[in-house]
């Protein structure tokens, strides 16, 4: 079941509200003495994840769970320490991570039970089941939802600056591997200006945007952009050939540089990392200055 795409919080009586815990989607298939983590690519994530082998102790009868891995940080989900943890391949180093930040993961949703399949249920009846299989503990806990106020369970979500909330209908149905508009998020988004100082053509119809920003008369680096930037985008911008950068930025060896005359709006997950995060392409500013756009 996937989630349709973004669109503005709403207060509902037919709907559900869950937060969406910044982590990786996964399905657990838990049966006596066993468990399997599988991604939204299929993958197996059990290596990377050893301390959450022990899920099968935690649930009453066999089952398919769907849910997300997340690794706390101080009681709020990390991103980047969980996908660092994806980048490991040393079996010692994944066990060293795991004790000092291991991860969780949190059910949203329970598809199989004991030899029956609840996909056809009710979206609260399948969380019924949920609740009477799952015994929680510090490595497994179960999704809470508040019914009917999105906006003012959103607004919460956005004042503790988490990922942001998902709104289910409270009668939909799970289908595996499909986008419904049952299911709607709602991210909180940052957005913010950037200088164009080239791109790169990633195929026959894709391109990214090179962004910079202005240290006094200087140009600095700060990331890519690809979605939202078309071949339209890229028709308004002037080929120079001229790096503006003193140091060439790692992955830009085929970049086409151009004249930093354009400013454009990013909207991107805000983080603490100083990266761009999912970031999209909003358009031009034309009323903006590259002089003015500042780090």
């Amino acid at each position: 079941m996937l989630i349709a795409s973004q669109c503005q919080a709403f207060d509902d009586p037919d709907y559900i509200y869950e937060l969406k815990m910044d982590g990786f989607r996964c399905l657990a298939y838990i049966e006596p003495g066993k468990v399997d983590l599988r991604n939204k690519r299929n993958m197996k994530m059990l290596d990377k994840f050893q301390e959450l082998g022990e899920l099968h102790q935690a649930v009453s009868a066999p089952c398919i769970l769907d849910g997300e891995v997340v690794v706390l940080v101080n009681g709020v989900p990390d991103f980047y320490r969980l996908q660092k943890r994806t980048l490991l391949t040393d079996r010692f180093k994944i066990h060293m991570e795991a004790s000092r930040c291991p991860a969780s993961f949190v059910a949203f949703d329970c598809l199989y039970l004991d030899r029956q399949e609840l996909n056809w249920m009710p979206l609260m009846e399948r969380k019924n089941q949920l609740l009477d299989n799952v015994k929680e503990n510090s490595r497994i806990a179960v999704s809470r939802f508040v019914e009917g106020k999105g906006k003012a369970f959103y607004q919460a979500a956005a004042a503790r600056k988490l990922e942001g909330i998902v709104a289910k209908r409270k009668e939909s149905l799970y289908y595996m591997g499909r986008r419904t508009k049952d299911w709607v998020k709602f991210k909180r988004m940052a957005d913010e200006e950037f200088v164009v100082a080239g791109y790169i053509q990633k195929g026959r119809r894709t391109y990214s945007l090179i962004l910079a920003k202005c240290r006094e008369h200087t140009l600095i680096y700060k990331g890519h952009v690809t979605s939202g930037v078309t071949k339209e985008v890229i028709r308004q911008l002037t080929v120079t050939g001229i790096r503006p950068f003193h140091i060439l930025p790692m992955g830009n060896e085929e970049a086409v540089w151009v004249a930093p005359t354009h400013v454009c709006r990013i909207e991107y997950m805000p983080n603490t990392k100083d990266v761009l995060r999912q970031p999209v392409f909003r358009g031009f500013r034309d009323d903006v200055l590259p002089r003015e756009v500042q780090i």
